[in-house]
């Protein structure tokens, strides 16, 4: 039976704004008070969907949020209609409205953490939603995710969903950006590889001094429990603390992996030959021929990786057996990163070309196309079994790029948060799109 890894694209929201809410991602600081343009955001978003979907890989798309989210304001204190709840957030706690209003549900990367049937005790495809309580305006995501996904993947024949792991920093989950999964075929049993920042209880491994590492060696272990994974199919890596502190929040900012190859930095893990050796290892008892490139620091620095978002890419594999890597534009404008991909895809070797997206809103807020996209492994028979209105068609892209022009801004500031009329907007089009992609019922507002 043929499978597939399945791209499910975040779909930008209409509050798409430069809070700078990130701390430890240097793009989000640095843009932060900056206007934003949430059409053009997503719009850059979709047409990337479109271009990947006419180069013959399976894609799909993933709702934004509700934002602002008056709940969660609701919950700290302000009171009154939802109008007014906005009003006195602006007033007395800015920062809280700002906070409530993050599209950063956009990077999809961190909606969930994904093993597929062939991994599973159950022969079910596994989702848990992420808790990403290192930050709160991502931490108010996953009850909205994890009904995103069983509306997306309802069949409880094929599909087993997991509630968050408990949101305390012992179990900071940040989903997808730090786990990869190696296998000689989609459809075939895999090793999956979890990276982690720091642990929760062993003092043995160290920790970043400056920045915040948000996976904890606790948090992937539990996710592989809950998902019933053996220990023959599973790696556990440890992210270098020196480059969190140079501003790698995540795994997927130095380093992406697909089928048997993983692409990262010198500097990105510790232990780096023995994870290599282990990974080879176990791969191979899966069939597989587990192979690594290395790219120097001699030739890309860390900073110019962060700058550049090179690691935060799309690594894809070809009918042909090579590989494209799909990158932001940002790396066509970092000098030493577009010399060495072009030596790179000149080499002869496993990755063989390089396209260039322009993904600048997404990316002047700290996300590149690995943080746009939740890869999903499935066969034939899941694939039928997922909700067709989240499939991509040429249709399909037609009518949300129609859908966004009808009701997104092209301008949006920090001042704009606090329009009630906002929220009224955000609302229509949210409705809107719950019945373009065949949802039902997600959002809070639809709900309640």
């Amino acid at each position: 039976m043929k499978s597939y890894e399945v791209n499910f694209d975040g779909l930008v929201g209409p509050t798409h704004n430069y809070g700078g809410l990130s701390y430890g991602n240097v793009a989000s600081q640095s843009n932060s008070q900056q206007s934003s343009n949430p059409r053009e955001a997503a719009l850059q978003g979709l047409a990337k969907m479109k271009a990947l979907m006419e180069m013959g890989f399976q894609q799909g798309v993933l709702a934004p949020q509700e934002r602002p989210d008056v709940a969660a304001l609701r919950r700290l204190g302000f009171a009154g209609s939802d109008a007014q709840v906005i009003e006195r957030a602006a007033k007395d706690a800015m920062p809280l409205l700002v906070a409530s209003c993050s599209a950063s549900s956009m990077w999809v990367a961190n909606a969930a953490t994904v093993s597929p049937s062939a991994d599973t005790r159950d022969g079910r495809v596994h989702f848990t939603a992420a808790n990403l309580n290192c930050k709160y305006h991502r931490s108010i995501e996953h009850p909205t995710t994890s009904r995103m996904l069983g509306a997306m993947f309802a069949d409880q024949k094929h599909f087993a969903h997991h509630a968050a792991l408990p949101a305390v920093a012992q179990f900071g989950d940040e989903g997808a950006a730090n786990h990869t999964r190696f296998c000689r075929d989609y459809g075939q049993a895999g090793v999956e590889f979890f990276v982690f920042g720091r642990s929760a209880f062993d003092t043995r491994y160290p920790a970043p001094q400056k920045y915040p590492a948000r996976q904890t060696l606790e948090a992937s272990q539990a996710v592989a429990r809950l998902h019933g994974l053996s220990d023959d199919g599973v790696v556990y890596a440890q992210q270098n603390p020196s480059v969190i502190d140079q501003g790698v929040f995540h795994n997927d900012v130095i380093a992406v992996g697909n089928g048997e190859v993983l692409f990262y930095h010198e500097d990105a893990f510790l232990e780096t030959d023995k994870m290599l050796a282990e990974l080879q290892a176990k791969l191979g008892k899966c069939g597989g021929n587990f192979q690594s490139i290395c790219v120097p620091r001699s030739q890309v620095s860390v900073e110019d990786a962060v700058r550049s978002y090179l690691f935060n890419s799309q690594l894809l594999s070809r009918a042909d057996g090579s590989m494209l890597l799909i990158v932001p534009e940002e790396c066509r404008g970092n000098e030493r990163v577009w010399q060495y991909l072009q030596s790179l895809t000149s080499s002869g070797g496993l990755i063989r070309e390089v396209k260039v997206f322009d993904l600048k809103q997404s990316m002047q807020n700290g996300g590149g196309p690995a943080c746009l996209r939740l890869r999903v492994a499935l066969n034939q028979t899941e694939l039928a079994a997922v909700n067709p209105g989240v499939i991509m068609t040429v249709p399909l892209y037609d009518t949300l790029t129609q859908w966004v022009d009808k009701h997104y801004r092209d301008r949006l500031s920090e001042n704009d948060l606090a329009d009630p009329q906002l929220l009224l907007e955000c609302r229509t089009a949210l409705d809107e799109l719950t019945q373009i992609l065949k949802l039902g019922a997600v959002y809070p507002f639809q709900i309640n």
